[in-house]
């Protein structure tokens, strides 16, 4: 998907959304790098270059890339290795190559394989740790560096041995003025006038925050803050000193071998952490847009070549600087070029005034954002998706918590890796019992990946199948089945099938496998069937089809094996007689296969010679058992009658259909001539109960009528050898009510109540 461009009702959120990832991004670059062991200003390239650079490049809309704070460790540990931080510049240089590399051969796909529980545990792990890690920022003890998101610190202390210490290091100012933030912000988001204020709250918040500062620092004493307590901008003497920050790679070091370790370390790190937040961040996103991960990886390898050349650290997608833009109402790419142009000005031009900005006030911000990224919600929307989902999100949001990002997200996909090979272990198959016109068959429906750790369990399910049993084979949904799977079922289906007289059917098998598409169990009627069948059974075959259509578990049926079996002859179990309405289709109602009913459809499902002809042949030369006379509501031709039934209107110049009259005469036989004026007052939803109660007289009248015109149906009803009974479809439920009684319909014939 293309990113957005900037337009009119954007440009101005954009450039304030940019404005408070500024600020909250400028004390992470520094306190990113200082964790490094590296060089201050590196830092602030590597922000200025994610900002600007990466952000022109990036397909995505709201994310901010800069200094990643996975990479710290990283970073510290190859400047040590390699001896010195301009030979860590070429280790960088490399690393970007190799980046754009693997976005030019779109790699970038690989993104789509984490799994969703392990993304909202990343994000609400980074959540909770903003907040543990800004509390003591908050309240004015500033000893772990801003943008160390890492369990264990440099100075021996961890996250929460932090939160303890903190107790004694507490600065009235900094609570003060943290406290204040913290309620600025809440008040913010809840009255309705302050969030159509064009200031937003995270400038005000930073404003009021150099206010106080200023304030107490005039007040002296106790009430002064430290400058540890401040953001802590390098200031060059001049404009041109600048470039006295700037340091260049060491190209002389390109022989080292270490050097290329480094870059590979720092590459496939960055890459990972780039992808895990993409993902993240698109979560994010309200318009819910999809970044492309490959065209992520070519302009964080571009931002990673550039920041080794200009002296920066490693490069990645932020997920913490890309929530505040989200935060702050960012919807398209200005926002994050903005906040790199920020950054490169305000240290050109304005660092004594950042140096004014206290870090309890940009904390507060952090705060608000992390306990957004960890709501309640989301923890009860993963409880509530079970147990699959919900333990791979808590260990992966435990893991991130007391280790870092890439430790925990490895420990949430080993997990959610576990889950699956055990499900899969467990439940390698879907097994069911289909009630054919032949006899039960065992339905197997392998997976799409059948590999060996399914053999036990494949194997217990068919030594399962009883002897003289049926048994289907369903592959039709598998991509790969393993060797050893494969020997398996070619053994069960040549040897122990055969000495148990088992019948093995195969679906769906690719070719490579050589197992032939067969079917052994009879899925249409036969005469033997149909011979052996009583009406009762063949009621009972009807609604058992039946409930399988209104719960779409349809029999597996081989329909061209049905046509060359049918095709020398033909022995229906029963005759359906039902409406030409197209909402009703007998074989598809019952789940029926080719050559199992005689089908007669006619308007409004009446009788008349022609049909009851045709009936009688089924039952008396085809054998068949059972005639199903099959109404249903909503029915146009019943309506019809109704509305003609007490007009003086002929039904030919009603309806312009010259031959309609016999079925509009028959169906207004069910209704009762004095209820004519009341049909003309009733409501729409009474005059539909109305038609339907005429639909069932209807088709109780059919069920009389065929037993009074044929001798030979009536006498074989009475012999027991054909039931004849009536049913009503609901075309709104699907569901069926069977009338297999002449009582059932008392009340119905001839007033259609």
């Amino acid at each position: 998907m293309k990113p957005s461009r900037p337009s009119a009702s954007t440009i101005s959120r954009d450039l304030t959304a940019g404005l408070v990832v500024f600020l909250v991004a400028l004390p992470l670059c520094l306190g990113i790098a200082l964790a490094s062991g590296a060089p201050l200003f590196s830092g602030l390239i590597s922000g200025i270059i994610g900002g600007i650079l990466v952000g022109a490049i990036s397909g995505s809309r709201v994310s901010v890339s800069g200094p990643g704070n996975t990479l710290m460790v990283i970073v510290a540990t190859q400047i040590a290795t390699l001896g010195s931080f301009e030979a860590f510049l070429l280790a960088l240089l490399f690393a970007g190559v190799i980046q754009i590399a693997l976005g030019l051969a779109r790699l970038g796909f690989l993104a789509a394989y984490f799994p969703s529980s392990v993304i909202k545990g990343l994000l609400a792990a980074i959540g909770i740790i903003l907040v543990m890690k800004q509390i003591p920022h908050l309240l004015g003890h500033s000893a772990d560096p801003q943008g160390d998101m890492a369990f264990q610190q440099h100075d021996h202390a961890n996250t929460f041995s932090e939160l303890i210490h903190m107790v004694d290091h507490i600065h009235p100012t900094a609570v003060v003025i943290g406290l204040t933030s913290l309620a600025l912000l809440y008040c913010w988001a809840r009255f309705k006038p302050l969030r159509q204020f064009p200031v937003p709250a995270p400038l005000v918040v930073v404003i009021f925050g150099m206010g106080m500062g200023l304030l107490f620092r005039q007040l002296g004493g106790t009430w002064s803050l430290e400058s540890s307590n401040f953001v802590q901008v390098p200031k060059p003497d001049n404009l041109s000193g600048l470039l006295e920050f700037v340091q260049t790679p060491d190209f002389s070091q390109w022989r080292n071998p270490a050097l290329y370790m480094a870059s590979l370390t720092i590459a496939a790190v960055a890459s990972l952490e780039t992808l895990l937040n993409l993902e993240a961040i698109d979560k994010l996103d309200p318009q819910q847009h999809t970044s492309p991960p490959s065209r992520e990886l070519l302009a964080q390898g571009i931002g990673n070549v550039a920041a080794g050349l200009l002296g920066g650290i490693p490069i990645t997608a932020a997920i913490v600087r890309s929530s505040v833009n989200v935060n702050a109402g960012g919807r398209t790419k200005l926002a994050t070029i903005a906040h790199g142009a920020l950054l490169l000005a305000s240290i050109a031009f304005i660092p004594t005034w950042l140096n004014q900005i206290p870090l309890s006030c940009l904390a507060a911000i952090l705060l608000v954002t992390g306990v957004r990224l960890a709501s309640p919600t989301l923890l009860r929307q993963m409880w509530n998706e079970g147990r699959m989902q919900f333990v791979p999100f808590a260990l992966t949001v435990t893991a991130i918590i007391f280790t870092d990002l890439l430790v925990g997200v490895l420990i949430g996909l080993s997990v959610s890796l576990g889950f699956i090979l055990h499900s899969n272990f467990r439940r390698p198959i879907r097994r069911f019992v289909e009630k054919h016109l032949g006899g039960d068959v065992l339905h197997i429906e392998l997976a799409n990946q059948v590999s060996f750790l399914n053999r036990a369990a494949l194997w217990k399910v068919l030594d399962a199948v009883p002897r003289g049993g049926q048994v289907l084979l369903n592959a039709q949904s598998t991509d790969y089945i393993d060797p050893d799977v494969l020997d398996l079922l070619r053994d069960f289906d040549e040897k122990t099938a055969p000495a148990r007289g088992v019948k093995v059917s195969l679906v769906g098998f690719r070719n490579k496998y050589d197992f032939r598409d067969r079917t052994q169990y009879v899925d249409y009627s036969t005469r033997d069937l149909q011979s052996q069948l009583t009406p009762q059974q063949v009621l009972q075959i009807l609604k058992e089809g039946h409930e399988r259509f209104r719960t779409g578990q349809r029999l597996t049926r081989d329909l061209g094996r049905q046509v060359d079996a049918t095709a020398g002859g033909q022995h229906p179990l029963a005759v359906v007689l039902s409406c030409i309405d197209s909402r009703a289709p007998a074989e598809l109602i019952f789940d029926l296969g080719l050559g199992d009913i005689f089908s007669v459809r006619i308007a409004g499902n009446v009788i008349c010679r022609e049909v009851v002809g045709s009936m009688e042949y089924a039952c008396a030369v085809a054998g068949a058992k059972l005639i199903l006379v099959m109404g249903h509501t909503r029915c146009g031709a019943v309506t019809a009658a109704v509305d003609l039934a007490c007009s003086a209107e002929p039904t030919a110049h009603a309806t312009g259909c010259h031959d309609l009259e016999p079925i509009v005469r028959f169906i207004q036989q069910s209704i009762d001539p004095q209820t004519c004026q009341r049909v003309r007052q009733l409501s729409n939803s009474q005059k539909e109960a109305f038609v339907n109660a005429v639909a069932r007289g209807n088709v109780c009248r059919v069920v009389e009528t065929i037993l009074q015109q044929s001798q030979m149906l009536h006498k074989l009803h009475d012999e027991g050898r054909v039931a004849i009974i009536g049913a009503i479809y609901d075309v709104v439920t699907g569901e069926i009510e069977f009338l297999p009684h002449a009582d059932a319909c008392v009340g119905d014939i001839g007033t259609g109540t």
